[in-house]
C-alpha cells in the first residue's frame, strides 16, 4: 500500500478506536511514539517547528512538514492496522459515497474555484491537528463553499447519498470536533470569510463563518471603528467553530462566553437543506425561546452555521502586568480577592511554574519572565480606573506572596507581556520536542478552584509526566497541558485527565468550560448534565438529524440508556 492512497477505502478506514472494545482496559489506545529528532542540533527547528504551529488552521508549511516527517501516528492513518472498516449502517454504502463525490465534482467543477478535492494532504489536514492528541481520521472529499447556498447544495447531495459531513471552519479545535470517523465530507468554511456589514451606530457586525476573531478585530481597529470584539479562543479561531464549541477565552471574566448575548442570530442550513435564521438582529427578545442558543455548543451536530450577526463592544483603554507568588493556591486566592474587591479587570490569567518555563524556553515571545507561579492581569477604563487598579492590585497581592510585580510601561510592552500568556498551549510543546501535548480544561465555581488546582498539580506530579497548567482563573477554568510520548505515558495520562475531570463535577464543575466535548468528553456528559438532559439532547439531535449526518460520533455518548425521556421528568407515580 502507498504512504499516501486517496482511495475511498483507505479515506473511511478505522484507526483503532481511543476506547477499543476488547478484552484489555476500557481507557486504552494504541499510539505509536513519533520519532526522536535527527539529532540534537536540529531539535529546536526540523523537529519542533513552533512557527507552523502558531499559523490559522493547517498551513501549506504545516503540511509540508508532516508529510516530510511522518510520525508513526500519520502513517497509522494511510497504513491501517487490518480492521474492518469503521462504518456505520446508517450511512450509504461505499458507492453511495462515490456516486455523492462525483455529484459534488460535477456540480462544483465546472465553476473553475477548485471547491472539491480528494487530494491526500486535503484530507489529511482536515482529519488531523498537530494541537491534539486523538488520533487522526480523515475524510473521504473536502468541499469548499463559498456561500450558504453552496452549503445548501452539499448538504442536499449528503442527505440524499446518507452521507457524514464533518463542518470545519479553522481547524483549531483541541476534543477531536474536526476529525471524520466515518470519513464523508468535510464542510471546509474557511473561504466563507466575509465581513457583510459593520452596524457601527448598532455596534454589532454580520458576517460570515469562516471570519477570524482576530481578522474581525483588525479589520474594526484599520476602518477606525472603535469597537471590538471581546471573545478570544486560540488565535486562528472562526467565528463558526466559536459557535460551535460555545467558545470563550481570556476575556470571559469580564465579557463572559459565547452563551452570553454576543451572538444575535445566525443563519443554519440544517440537515434536509433548509436554510433558517435564528432571530432578528434586535439586542433582546422575548418571541419564543432563544433559537441562536440551540445551536451555541451543539458542535455542529444539528447544521451548518453559515453566517452570524455579532454584538460588538466598546473598545477601552488596556494595560497589562505580571506578578509572581510561591504557589499556585496563594495565587489563585489572591485573584479572588482582587475580584471580590471589585477592580475592573478585563482579564486575569494564571500560568505556573511549568508553564512559565516554558514560555520562556519556547521564545515565541521576546519577553523573559521568572520561572515562578504567575498571574497575568489586564486592567481596563480610563487612566484614572487603570491607576486605582493598579493601587489595589499592589496592595492586595503581598498578602499572598505575591511578589515581582510587573507594570507596562506602554502599549507595545502590555502586548509583549500578554503574548506570553496567549502563546502558552503551543509553548508547553517545546519542553519536549519528541512529545505530543494533551490540553484539556474543566471548570468550577471560581471558590472551588484553588481546592482543583492544587490536587491536580499533585496528582500530575506523581503520575511523573511534564504538565503544565494554565487557566482562566478569574471564572474557575484552567487547562492543563500533559506531554506523553508514547502508549504507557498515554496511558498514564488519561487516567490523570479523568480524575480531573471527576473532580472537577464532584465540585459542582464541568468537564469542559470552553474547549468543547467532541470526542474527548462525552464519556462524563450523563455524570455531569443528568441522564434525562442528555437524553432531551440527543431527542433534539434525532429530530432535527434523523439520518445522523451532522458531526457524527462527537458530544453525544456512545451509549445512552433508551428509557423515554418524559419517564425521566414525569411525576412520580
Amino acid at each position: 500500500m502507498s504512504y499516501i492512497s486517496p482511495t475511498l477505502r483507505i479515506a473511511r478506514s478505522s484507526i483503532k478506536p481511543r476506547f477499543p472494545s476488547s478484552s484489555s482496559s476500557k481507557r486504552t489506545v494504541n499510539i505509536s511514539s513519533p520519532p526522536p529528532p535527527k539529532s540534537s542540533s536540529s531539535t529546536s527547528s526540523s523537529s519542533f517547528p513552533l512557527s507552523t504551529l502558531l499559523a490559522t488552521g493547517f498551513t501549506a508549511s504545516a503540511l509540508t512538514y508532516l508529510l516530510a516527517n511522518p510520525p508513526q501516528l500519520l502513517l497509522d492513518v494511510f497504513n491501517p492496522v487490518p480492521e474492518p472498516p469503521f462504518i456505520s449502517p446508517l450511512y450509504g454504502s461505499e458507492k453511495d459515497f462515490e456516486t455523492a463525490i462525483q455529484e459534488l465534482k460535477s456540480l462544483f467543477e465546472p465553476l473553475g474555484k477548485d471547491q472539491v478535492s480528494t487530494a491526500p494532504e486535503e484530507l489529511l489536514g482536515h482529519g488531523f491537528s498537530t494541537n491534539t492528541y486523538h488520533a487522526p481520521r480523515i475524510p473521504a472529499v473536502v468541499t469548499y463553499p463559498e456561500s450558504t447556498e453552496d452549503v445548501v447544495k452539499i448538504v442536499k447531495i449528503a442527505a440524499k447519498y446518507r452521507v457524514p459531513m464533518t463542518p470545519w471552519s479553522g481547524g483549531t479545535s483541541l476534543e477531536g470536533h474536526l476529525t471524520a470517523p466515518y470519513g464523508g465530507i468535510s464542510v471546509d468554511l474557511s473561504r466563507m470569510d466575509k465581513i457583510i456589514k459593520v452596524n457601527v451606530a448598532d455596534g454589532d457586525v454580520i458576517c460570515q463563518a469562516g471570519v477570524g476573531w482576530e481578522d474581525l478585530n483588525a479589520h474594526l481597529k484599520e476602518e477606525g471603528i472603535p469597537l471590538f470584539f471581546p471573545l478570544d479562543p486560540g488565535p486562528g479561531a472562526c467565528v463558526g467553530g466559536m459557535i460551535a464549541t460555545g467558545c470563550s477565552g481570556t476575556n470571559a471574566v469580564r465579557y463572559g462566553t459565547a452563551k452570553a448575548e454576543w451572538f444575535l442570530n445566525a443563519t443554519v442550513v440544517l440537515p434536509s437543506g433548509e436554510v433558517i435564521k435564528t432571530r432578528s438582529r434586535a439586542r433582546k427578545s422575548s418571541a419564543g425561546f432563544d433559537v441562536t442558543k440551540l445551536f451555541i455548543g451543539a458542535e455542529g451536530t444539528l447544521g451548518i452555521v453559515t453566517e452570524a450577526t455579532l454584538r460588538l463592544a466598546p473598545l477601552l483603554p488596556t494595560t497589562v502586568a505580571i506578578c509572581s507568588f510561591p504557589d499556585v493556591q496563594r495565587a489563585t486566592e489572591a485573584v479572588q480577592e482582587v475580584l471580590n474587591a471589585g477592580v475592573p479587570i478585563q482579564c486575569v490569567e494564571l500560568c505556573d511554574t511549568t508553564m512559565m518555563k516554558a514560555i520562556n524556553q519556547a521564545s515565541l515571545t521576546d519577553q523573559k519572565y521568572p520561572n515562578k507561579d504567575s498571574i497575568f492581569f489586564k486592567f481596563q477604563g480610563s487612566p484614572g480606573m487603570i491607576a486605582e487598579a493598579s493601587s489595589m492590585v499592589r496592595a492586595i497581592v503581598p498578602k499572598h506572596g505575591g511578589d515581582d510585580i510587573r507594570f507596562a510601561a506602554s502599549d507595545e510592552e502590555s502586548a509583549a507581556i500578554w503574548r506570553g500568556r496567549k502563546v502558552s498551549h503551543w509553548s508547553i510543546m517545546a519542553l519536549n520536542p519528541k512529545a505530543k501535548s494533551w490540553s484539556t480544561d474543566v471548570c468550577v465555581p471560581a471558590s472551588q478552584l484553588p481546592r482543583l488546582v492544587k490536587e491536580t498539580q499533585q496528582d500530575l506530579a506523581e503520575c511523573g509526566l511534564t504538565a503544565a497548567i494554565v487557566g482562566h482563573v478569574g471564572d474557575g477554568n484552567f487547562h492543563a497541558g500533559i506531554l506523553f510520548e508514547n502508549q504507557e505515558e498515554y496511558v498514564i495520562a488519561d487516567g490523570a485527565v479523568h480524575r480531573m475531570v471527576e473532580r472537577a463535577i464532584a465540585l459542582d464543575g464541568t468537564c469542559t468550560g470552553e474547549h468543547g466535548v467532541g470526542v474527548g468528553k462525552k464519556e462524563y456528559l450523563i455524570s455531569e448534565l443528568g441522564l434525562g438532559t442528555v437524553q432531551l439532547m440527543k431527542l433534539i439531535k434525532d429530530t432535527i438529524d434523523p439520518q445522523g449526518i451532522m458531526n457524527p460520533g462527537k458530544l453525544y455518548p456512545d451509549e445512552i440508556p433508551t428509557e423515554h425521556v418524559v419517564a425521566t421528568w414525569g411525576p412520580k407515580k
